[in-house]
């Protein structure tokens, strides 16, 4: 069946998760992933546009990547990580340039000292450039000037109030693990290691190396490292999430400095004075807090925090009050979380963030002493949600997104937001509106079902000639979350614009463990994987098909990492699925604990293997496997740390031993799918193996069945 070109996924624009308001509340920079069809990769594009609409975007960079950006406080003066070769002008600065250069003369290179496979903590070759401060002066014009260099390059940073000196999170190698890296450069070790956690995804095996904070000169790049902020956790080579107060007296950060930090997922608030005094710890490593950002006086911070030790209970904002050090929850019974990319933010003195609201993100206002929460943006559209927003000077932006508008950047009357009256909202950009020109968007309407009692919601996305009202029996893809302490909600998706253009129904369940319900809901989950929420699964596609609006003989099941989870597990339970494709995930438990970087997780929520060994298996497919009879297409990655690909493997030589119709496809990549090649491969494998099985599809194409136009050489694939 014709449908969406998948090729059209090179015309894809995808905006980032941080946006950027100018002080004075006139402009709003952020970033886009654009894809280069002949190089095969994403690239990192950083636009200006006006907060009223009173112009097109403009482009600031041609050539490179570009990152997340922050004004400097002046509005004129733009800042932004990215890793591009290194400025002309530090090049030809002369011979302290030069002499600086050498003092390290394995900069660059991995900590292990192997050949780079994409995934060292190192930061990958040595050939290529590592992430670095830039600076664009949008008054004077011209190219973006290099302020920082560090040789495993920097995580993140923000400004100084000063406007003169930044704060930025970066690795710092001790003269140490520089000698064990050259002894290992040519010898026959890949890592040595004591660490408990001795991986992570997109960093493979871990060092010793800690990330520190650095004042840095904005003029000159001179660089003072803050000592007491070191910390080697995982978390930590992802930044520290540095906020410097409006008085330049103090800059908050998130570190594990714990002795037990490799068992444990805590993220304490800390503080310290720009000249490495006064370090303070505010939390007692019962949370794990995110990045805060300061009201206009700089005596409150706030900043979103979870508990360590329970991914179900909600995300919630909390306000530190710098001169009693109290640390204080302001949700106020809200019973919500928090969105990831979503604040909090100050404005007119109250906090305001995006919450997860009954399978939506939408805005809401918290009171900074506790005293309530309150819901914003009434008139926002049933079928839309928020993804993102920065608010400065008056004026706020936020990326939003639906299945059929797309998505884009729009400018919001911030007065009228917190008072909620009608929201004036000006979009700024058009950044898919070509591609959604060629293809008819898909309906959306969100059902309710009952599943042993409790209310579940799910998203249902269907072609534009299928009538809800007067529904004719359409293929149905069961399209499983991942999480599993996580939320579906109607945005614009491509995978979702592909099949539904090919005729599928794509349902997306809320099921019990997601989160945007409450902590009860999301809570229910805790401990028992592969139970209720897979009851939830089946009493949805009971729904659709009573309905009349899923074909029973033409039943689909997918999902990624925990939707892969429970993909599998769907199989062995049930065989009502034509086919079935279990993604990036994991289906023997004991195995996959200690092989994949989430033992701190596991131990919490499961116990250890070796004292609840039946847990274990009860949340395990592979025990189960002698009961599947569905076709299923595995697929993993083969860097990837989180669901290693020899669970795949496994459950895939299982089937075939068995005899039954399996299909394993391994991506060079880790957990994620990085490439627009590999992007488009995996919709072709999906489409490919649900139309082979598909009882409409007639005999002579099932066994021509080629996905990629090619003659199939192999049971299994690895795509590079």
């Amino acid at each position: 069946m014709d449908g969406l070109p998948l090729d059209s996924y090179y015309d894809l624009t995808s905006p980032g998760f941080q946006l950027a308001v100018s002080p004075d509340g006139q402009r709003v920079a952020y970033t886009v992933a654009e894809f280069d069809a002949d190089a095969d990769d994403p690239h990192g594009s950083l636009f200006v546009v006006p907060t009223d609409g009173s112009r097109e975007p403009h482009r600031l960079n041609r050539a490179s990547d570009a990152g997340p950006a922050k004004w400097g406080p002046d509005s004129k003066r733009l800042a932004f990580v990215a890793a591009r070769d290194e400025d002309l002008g530090l090049t030809v600065a002369g011979d302290e340039t030069e002499e600086a250069a050498d003092t390290d003369p394995e900069a660059g290179e991995d900590e292990d000292g192997a050949e780079d496979d994409g995934e060292g903590t190192g930061g990958g070759n040595g050939d290529e450039p590592k992430s670095q401060v830039w600076l664009f002066d949008l008054v004077r014009g011209g190219d973006a000037r290099q302020v920082t260099e560090f040789d495993e390059g920097v995580a993140e940073f923000d400004w100084g109030p000063d406007g003169e000196r930044l704060v930025v999170s970066a690795r710092d190698p001790s003269e140490r693990a520089e000698a064990d890296a050259e002894a290992r450069e040519d010898g026959p070790v890949k890592t040595e290691t004591e660490r408990l956690q001795h991986v992570h995804e997109g960093q493979g095996f871990l060092d010793e190396v800690a990330t520190y904070l650095f004042v840095v000169d904005v003029e000159t790049g001179e660089q003072r490292r803050l000592d007491h902020t070191g910390t080697a956790t995982a978390a930590a080579a992802q930044g520290l999430g540095p906020a410097w107060s409006p008085d330049g007296d103090c800059i908050a950060f998130v570190a594990n400095q714990r002795a037990d930090a490799d068992d444990s997922n805590a993220r304490d608030l800390h503080s310290i004075a720009p000249d490495g005094d006064d370090h303070v710890v505010h939390t007692d490593g019962g949370v794990s807090a995110g990045r805060g950002a300061w009201d206009d006086a700089g005596d409150r911070l706030a900043f979103a925090a979870s508990p360590a030790d329970d991914v179900y209970e909600p995300t919630e904002p909390h306000v530190l009050d710098r001169e009693s050090g109290d640390v204080e929850s302001v949700a106020a019974g809200l019973d919500r979380t928090l969105w990831y990319f979503g604040g909090p933010c100050w404005v007119d003195g109250d906090i305001l963030a995006l919450v997860g609201d009954e399978g939506r993100t939408r805005f809401a206002r918290f009171d900074d002493d506790g005293g309530g929460a309150t819901r914003l943006y009434e008139d926002q559209r049933a079928t839309e949600s928020l993804l993102t927003f920065d608010a400065a000077g008056g004026t706020a932006a936020a990326v939003i997104s639906s299945p059929d508008d797309g998505v884009d950047v729009y400018g919001l009357d911030v007065d009228a937001l917190v008072a909620r009256t009608e929201v004036s909202r000006t979009r700024l950009t058009a950044l898919n509106d070509d591609l959604l020109d060629r293809y008819e968007q898909p309906g959306c309407r969100k059902l309710t079902v009952e599943s042993d009692d409790v209310s579940v919601d799910a998203w249902t996305f269907y072609p534009s000639d299928f009538d809800p009202d007067a529904p004719d029996a359409r293929p149905t893809v069961l399209a499983i979350h991942g999480g599993p302490a996580f939320y579906d909600q109607p945005l614009f998706q491509f995978a979702d614009a592909v099949l539904t253009t090919r005729g599928y129904i794509v349902c997306r369940v809320n099921y019990r463990g997601s989160t945007s319900y409450g902590s009860a809901f999301s809570g229910a989950l805790r401990g028992r994987w592969n139970s209720v929420e897979v009851d939830d699964l089946l009493a949805v596609t009971d729904e659709l098909v009573e309905r009349g609006w899923a074909d029973p003989e033409r039943l689909f099941a997918t999902g990624f990492s925990q939707g892969g989870i429970n993909t599998a597990y769907l199989v062995t339970r049930t065989d009502r699925f034509a086919a079935a494709a279990a993604e990036h995930g994991i289906y023997d438990a004991r195995s996959a604990f200690g092989t994949d970087d989430s033992h701190v997780w596991w131990g919490q929520e499961f116990g250890l293997p070796w004292e609840d060994g039946d847990t274990y298996d009860d949340i395990s497919s592979l025990p189960d496997v002698g009961e599947v009879d569905t076709p299923t297409l595995l697929t993993a990655g083969a860097n990837d740390r989180r669901c290693p690909p020899e669970q795949a493997e496994q459950f895939y030589v299982s089937l075939r031993k068995q005899g039954l119709d399996s299909r394993l496809v391994i991506y060079d990549d880790g957990h994620d799918i990085s490439t627009p090649v590999r992007a488009i491969h995996r919709l072709e494998e999906l489409i490919g193996w649900f139309d082979r099985f598909d009882p409409a599809t007639d005999d002579v194409s099932r066994e021509a069945y080629d996905p990629h136009g090619r003659e199939e050489d192999d049971e299994d694939d690895e795509v590079e």
